[in-house]
């Protein structure tokens, strides 16, 4: 049986994700308990007909989440093969959700959401390190995100796909939360001065070809295109099968844009699995 255990950050997508899977044909349970995981496995494959199960298991458990550690050690040993998709958002993404729903954070402790976001990260650290999965929803529309579950979810039908998440952002908005690599872009120079260019964006053939007629642009790229290249191999081998790459440069807009499309460009026709997002446009 294929199982998938949906957790992070309170806010952040959850119910979401447990639809979009539910979607795929995952027998969806939400709020679980998780020291009841193997025997509902167990009681799956007793000629019930599932093949496939995916759980939400969070803090809103209280002390019954703090059982979820034993139990992913019960599944290692009975080698059940488990994925753990980790979601989160940016704490004030996170804060103004809660403000709007008008709904109280399971950790606010009559506090604000703030402070309740605060404490849940500090209490997932170590789950969010093991997850294999981990997608920041701080900017993703509700059919984005279904996408890139499916596309994470689908790709282990295939051990062998390997798909590298490719990001622009400004660093004036802040540096995306799920980054595993993040690479600066402030010391090309910048096409916002250049008048012509100012208002147009890094997807306008004009603005590219004026960040990449730089040597050190190309050759820039050139280093991070066979980093990642060389890279893969070692991911798949932890069990991990996807990378998000974040380009930024101050507002979002020109030359991380650029670097973004551009390594999905090259990456693409080397025959990677790739996403792209430009957070900031």
């Amino acid at each position: 049986m294929k199982v998938i255990i949906v957790t992070g950050l309170s806010g952040a997508g959850k119910t979401q994700a447990i639809d979009c899977l539910e979607d795929m044909g995952y027998y969806c349970v939400d709020n679980m308990p998780p020291a009841l995981i193997k025997s509902f496995i167990e009681l799956a494959a007793n000629g019930k007909g599932i093949d496939r199960a995916a759980f939400v298991i969070d803090v809103r458990g209280g002390v019954l989440f703090d059982d979820l550690k034993d139990a992913l050690e019960d599944l290692k040993k009975e080698e059940i093969d488990y994925k753990i998709l980790y979601l989160e958002a940016t704490e004030r993404v996170l804060a103004r959700r809660y403000s709007e729903t008008r709904r109280a954070h399971p950790l606010a402790e009559g506090e604000s959401a703030l402070k309740g976001v605060r404490r849940e990260k500090k209490r997932l650290e170590e789950l969010r390190k093991e997850a294999d999965f981990i997608i920041d929803t701080s900017n993703l529309k509700a059919s984005q995100m279904a996408a890139e579950i499916s596309n994470l979810v689908s790709s282990e039908q295939d051990k062998r796909v390997f798909t590298i998440n490719i990001m622009s952002f400004g660093y004036k908005n802040g540096m995306p939360v799920s980054a595993d690599m993040v690479f600066d872009a402030r010391f090309i120079p910048n096409p916002f001065y250049v008048k012509s260019l100012k208002n147009l964006t890094g997807n306008n053939k004009k603005v590219r070809d004026y960040v990449m007629k730089h040597d050190i642009t190309q050759q820039f790229m050139d280093k991070i295109e066979d980093m990642i290249i060389q890279l893969i191999p070692y991911y798949m081998n932890e069990g991990k099968y996807s990378l998000s790459v974040c380009f930024g440069c101050t507002g979002g807009h020109h030359r991380s844009v650029t670097l973004a499309n551009e390594l999905q460009r090259r990456l693409s026709e080397r025959g990677k699995r790739t996403t792209l997002e430009h957070r900031d446009l």
